[in-house]
């Protein structure tokens, strides 16, 4: 069955599949905790809501148990400039690395704590931890530099990246209790159903072959 036929039902089906329409436009993911009936709803019909977008847009659709993306691999409209596009991305070196040691760190915790990705509990993790795998690594990868990539150095790093990590809804910080007082190093963050959809391995290799070609970074 065609979108456009379970929209012209008008029942109460029509009305969840035009709900995931507008929401898988409005936003990078659609998460299963967003909308739980419209999410089940895109599963339900995959093959009609990926045909639908795949004729009329060119885009894929990616799915798992929790998220639901559209994979746009054009941008059209080119009177709009790349720093005007409202994209996930970095543009600076360490930022990229940072980005790409997070995913690292994600997998790696994943396999240590035995999370996959069609667990009903997102993984969680201390910035901390965070902070101190990637501060061995920035130091692993650029070992003519490593005394400039100190814990402190690293640490502005993964500032600068969590605002659009936080935006885009890769991560989301885990309040603390209102009697509970912890530092930046204690807080707890939660990895979001997106992290599933990239892979440390594939990203890999353009950050290395800019690495060779572009060793000034650190400031």
């Amino acid at each position: 069955m065609k979108i456009e036929q379970l929209i012209e039902k008008g029942d109460a089906t029509a009305q969840l599949v035009r709900a995931a329409l507008n929401i898988l436009m409005e936003s990078p993911y659609f998460y299963k905790e967003d909308d739980e009936r419209a999410f089940l709803t895109v599963l339900r019909y995959r093959q009609a809501f990926a045909a639908f977008f795949e004729k009329f847009f060119g885009w894929t659709l990616v799915a798992d148990a929790k998220c639901v993306r559209l994979y746009k691999p054009k941008w059209f409209n080119e009177a709009i400039t790349v720093p005007n596009r409202d994209m996930f991305g970095f543009t600076r070196r360490d930022e990229c690395v940072g980005f790409l040691l997070l995913l690292e760190f994600f997998e790696r915790e994943s396999r240590e704590q035995g999370v996959t990705a069609d667990d009903k509990e997102n993984l969680r993790f201390r910035f901390g931890d965070w902070l101190e795998y990637s501060a061995a690594r920035f130091r692993e990868l650029f070992a003519a530099k490593r005394d400039a990539y100190s814990d402190e150095k690293v640490r502005l790093v993964l500032r600068g990246i969590m605002p659009s990590l936080e935006r885009y809804r890769f991560l989301r910080k885990v309040r603390p209790s209102a009697d509970e007082s912890v530092n930046e190093s204690e807080t707890i963050y939660e990895a979001l159903p997106a992290m599933w959809h990239y892979q440390a391995a594939q990203l890999a290799v353009p950050v290395n072959a800019e690495n060779e070609n572009r060793t000034e970074e650190v400031t």
